[in-house]
Order: C-alpha cells, then structure tokens, then sequence
C-alpha cells in the first residue's frame, strides 16, 4: 500500500483489524464469562462465579475472565514478548482441541438425535452437511495439532522447549480428563445414549423461550435487516 502510495489505505486497513480484533476479544471474553458462570452453576467450579449483579451479570466470572487481558502488557518489552509468543503457543493448541472436542460433542449429540428419534427439522438451529462437517472439523484439528511442531523434525530443528509449547497442552488435556474421570468416577457416554433432555431441564428452557417477549428493534436493526 506504501508503493503505490496511497496514504489513508493502510490506515484503513489499521482501522479494521483492530475493530475485527475488538469483536473477537468481545465475543470470547461473552463465551468465557457465560462458559465459567455455567460451569458454577453446574458444580464445576467454585460457586463464587455464579454470583450475579441484580441485572444479571456473572460479575465475579466476568472478571476473572478479564484479567487474562493483563496478560497482554507482556508485549510492552522485548524479553516478556518472548513469554507471550510462548503463551500464543499454548494457547492456539488449547484452542485446536476445543474446536475439536467441540465438533466431537457434537457428533455425540447429533447421534443421540437420530438413535432417540428426535427430528432435527424441530431443532431452532441446524448445521447443514452434518455429521460429515463434525467429520471434517475432527481430522482437520488432529491434524493441525499433530503436524502443529513438525520443523522440530527436519533439519535439526529439534527443541524440547518448543515440543512441550507445541504439544505439551495435549498432555495437560489428557490428564485433567483422565484425572476427572478416575476422582469422579464419571463415564464416558456412548454415541446415541446421551440424555437430550438434560434430565428434565430441557422442558423448563422451552418453557421459558415461549414466554420470552423480544425487545422492539431498534430503526438501525431494522434498516439493516436484522431478524
């Protein structure tokens, strides 16, 4: 953009990642915040984050997932840059086996549906191509993280440092799983035998989405169409 000297483009282009950045940083501090309120709730973790302000924000979860954004001053030198590359490291790995195990439930999920004869058409969403997109999203992160440190293979490229940063979160993920089942004495669910109506809890949230009034749309919403 520099060469064919046009001065506002990479501004733009500035402009945009950082909005792009700012809606993802959103959108995940929404999940972990909901994800960590709702595992408290569950027994999960500590019972502290299930605490809500009276207009219903998980506050104590709320920011405990924001003070992982202090993580980010780390970038302000050059020596604890190199502790946030490593983190990214870990962090993208731990990202490849929740997109994975995501996609895994899924297909957990999707076969409970058809063994119990539930209609997917009845479902208020629905992924298409399914469950041949679970598929996919499977063999497409095992791969990723198995090929994930592959330049520590080739060329002398050898680091144990960079093998544990590259595949030490598998490991970690391994022995919480294994460490859950053997102190809880939980077990796997097969595909198909999963209970889909979560023990009677599915009936109360179809209760609540009948009685649930929309707020109106805003003359933005509605100019742009949104449903």
């Amino acid at each position: 953009m520099n060469r064919l000297q046009i001065p506002f483009l990479p501004h733009l282009t500035n402009a945009l990642i950082m909005t792009s950045i700012f809606s993802a940083g959103n959108g995940l501090l929404f999940s972990a915040t909901r994800v960590l309120h709702g595992m408290s709730l569950s027994g999960y973790a500590p019972r502290v984050f299930s605490k809500c302000t009276k207009a219903g924000v998980p506050i104590y979860a709320l920011l405990f997932a924001l003070s992982f954004c202090l993580l980010a001053f780390l970038q302000s030198s050059s020596s604890s840059a190199k502790v946030l590359t490593y983190l990214v490291d870990l962090v993208t790995c731990c990202q490849l086996l929740n997109y994975g195990f995501t996609a895994f439930t899924y297909w957990h999920f999707h076969a409970a549906l058809k063994k119990q004869g539930v209609d997917r058409s009845t479902l208020p969403y629905t992924g298409r191509f399914q469950p041949y997109t679970a598929y996919f999203a499977m063999g497409g992160t095992a791969i990723m993280l198995f090929f994930s440190g592959y330049y520590l293979f080739v060329d002398g490229g050898w680091d144990i440092m960079w093998f544990f940063l590259n595949y030490g979160m598998i490991l970690f993920f391994l022995l919480a799983l294994g460490g859950w089942k053997i102190i809880k004495k939980t077990r796997y669910v097969k595909p198909g035998t999963a209970d889909i109506n979560l023990g009677g809890t599915k009936q109360e949230i179809d209760n609540y989405e009948e009685l649930l009034v929309e707020r109106e749309k805003s003359i933005f919403s509605k100019w742009l169409g949104f449903e």
